[in-house]
């Protein structure tokens, strides 16, 4: 018997005095989270919810983000994180499908009002029972009417909390994750799947819970890379989380130096941004170097000169690293002290199995021929909730196919040759083209449309549609990138229309994006 939480419950109990979060001037040890998340717990029990029910929480890098996850946890029930740059159409889907019966959101800023976002979504969905609005300040009311604020939800409950004992393959989280075609599927992660691959940390990073790292966290933690490497793996070795809500180059190399930053880890943007930041900054790069430790990466491949750059500047190699929803996240690392070996996602992480199949699930043994990478461990997913034909899909055996495309070298390190499918990466955010196009197939200018990837400088690929148009519309193509904003999540919509009078098709009728 297991639960996730334990990792924030034992390292209360062995290191009482620690610092579990730091934002801004505010240090949370281990006791305050701890009792906080208990709060919390209580609050759901109160509201009969308990083992097996699921909860979404909606929150940037805030200390509420890992209080409320883990006394989701505690209660017995599931997490399921959401997007913070969900629409009220998007929430929706998500609270109906994850059968959410609770709702935790916070209220955002006037930049991103993800309250009002939550708000909507929530009353849009029948089966989802309470909201809880996390406010900027917990002693204000609810600056939406009819909202239930956290502060006076949790503001009477106990601080102490008896964990309810789960299954080790009790469902802990579900991520959701868009695959190739349709509607985003929610990822089921056991508690076993979560615990295992964080506490990976000693073996991949050489985490020392006698001398704990700290760990700058600009990865949103509602995304599993976030999620498990930086909280769940400090928290399971009595690390220090100091958060920042939203990536900016000049803040995060501030944060790197004054709170003396040994564990970062970000997509390949954020490595440019940061020595981009150090060109025009006063903070010398040695007084990052003293104290950084670690370097991990992963999302998309990082380019040689970053690495480069990088190694010179902060003297510390970039660990590149691979993984997905699906695998809790981490499925293979470059290994600690090893020569980095540009482009490679590394090899497979402790316990963890990978190898190269065809599309018969027949495993491709030759030296750098191309397959599709398949995983096999503890940190594989249960499967897609309440999609048992989708699971049935992409696992066999134990095995998971990711729809990645790789190869192998006679070391046994791994090489990404192509993505799944059509998928796009931008800005370290997966984009799946189908949902796009169904959305922007709702507008009355689009008859056809193809959504693609296309290359860029920073964001590494960012989003176009090229659209047929229904004969005589005169929408023009910045009406409908704003038609488009409106009605999809900031970093999915697509920056880029071009209207085309044909698209290039096969001769059954489908589309050839290669082409485009």
């Amino acid at each position: 018997m297991s639960n996730l939480a334990s990792l924030l419950e034992n390292s209360t109990a062995s290191y009482p005095d620690r610092t579990a979060i730091v934002f801004g001037d505010t240090r949370l040890s281990y006791p305050q989270v701890n009792a906080a998340a208990n709060q919390v717990a209580n609050l759901l029990a109160s509201r009969g919810i308990g083992h097996g029910d699921k909860v979404a929480l909606s929150c940037p890098n805030l200390p509420y983000f890992s209080i409320v996850y883990y006394g989701i946890l505690k209660s017995g029930a599931t997490v399921v994180p959401l997007n913070v740059l969900l629409k009220g159409r998007e929430v929706a889907y998500h609270l109906a499908d994850s059968e959410a019966r609770a709702y935790f959101a916070f209220q955002g800023t006037p930049e991103l009002p993800m309250g009002q976002a939550a708000w909507e979504g929530f009353n849009a969905t029948d089966g989802c029972e309470h909201f809880f609005l996390i406010t900027a300040d917990p002693t204000a009311p609810s600056p939406i009417e009819g909202a239930e604020t956290f502060a006076a939800a949790v503001g009477n409950q106990p601080p102490t909390h008896d964990t309810v004992a789960t299954d080790d393959s009790d469902t802990a989280v579900i991520l959701y994750t868009s695959g190739t075609t349709g509607q985003p599927k929610g990822a089921e992660l056991s508690h076993s799947n979560m615990l295992s691959n964080a506490l990976t940390g000693e073996k991949l990073f050489g985490a020392d819970a006698s001398n704990p790292d700290t760990y700058l966290c600009v990865l949103p933690l509602f995304h599993s890379f976030g999620q498990t490497v930086i909280q769940n793996g400090a928290f399971g070795y009595g690390g220090t989380v100091v958060m920042l809500p939203r990536f900016e180059a000049d803040a995060a190399l501030g944060l790197l130096v004054k709170e003396k930053i040994t564990f970062f880890a970000g997509v390949p943007t954020m490595y440019w941004g940061l020595l981009g930041a150090l060109e025009g900054s006063e903070i010398p790069a040695g007084a990052v170097a003293e104290n950084l430790r670690v370097a991990a990466a992963g999302g998309s491949s990082l380019p040689v000169e970053i690495i480069r750059d990088f190694k010179a500047k902060f003297d510390v190699d970039i660990l590149e690293g691979y993984g997905l929803s699906e695998t809790s996240p981490v499925a293979s690392f470059a290994p600690l002290g090893a020569e980095p070996r540009p482009g490679s996602i590394g090899k497979p992480i402790p316990d963890v199995e990978m190898k190269l199949i065809d599309p018969d699930w027949k495993e491709i043994t030759e030296v750098g021929d191309i397959g599709e990478i398949a995983i096999k461990g503890p940190n594989v997913m249960k499967g897609y909730y309440n999609r048992p034909e989708a699971t049935d899909e992409v696992l066999q055996d134990g095995w998971f196919r990711t729809g990645d495309l790789g190869r192998k070298d006679e070391d046994g390190y791994y090489y990404i040759v192509d993505r799944a499918k059509d998928m796009i990466i931008r800005g370290g955010f997966n984009v799946y083209p189908r949902e796009l196009e169904e959305v922007l197939m709702t507008h009355p200018a689009v008859s056809l449309v193809a959504v693609i990837g296309v290359p860029h400088d920073s964001h590494g690929e960012e989003v176009k549609a090229v659209v047929l148009k229904n004969a005589g519309d005169e929408t023009t193509e910045e009406e409908l990138v704003a038609w488009a904003k409106e009605q999809m999540a900031a970093y999915k919509y697509p920056r880029i229309i071009e209207f085309r009078d044909e698209l290039p098709m096969t001769s059954t009728g489908k589309i050839l994006k290669r082409e485009l």
